[in-house]
């Protein structure tokens, strides 16, 4: 069998340097992004988007902070 060989039509400009392009690799392999929490469904469904989920959370740890203050006792109370 012999190979046969094809001549593509390269209509790319030259100024394109396709040999800079970095291959995104898929998959397990692949560079992370930052951290990816992932929320069961029930959760995710009360909140829209990111957003969202953010400012609940900063409540949250507001809210804790100060009760944790609240709770603490002051030097003439013990």
């Amino acid at each position: 069998m012999k190979k046969v060989e094809s001549e593509l039509e390269d209509e790319l400009r030259p100024e394109y340097d396709l040999g800079s392009l970095r291959v995104r690799k898929l998959g397990p392999g692949r560079k992370r992004f930052g951290d990816v929490v992932r929320l069961e469904p029930d959760v995710a469904d009360v909140f829209p988007d990111a957003d969202a989920v953010n400012q609940a959370l900063r409540f949250l740890i507001r809210v804790t902070k100060e009760n944790q203050n609240a709770l603490r006792p002051t030097k003439g109370d013990a």
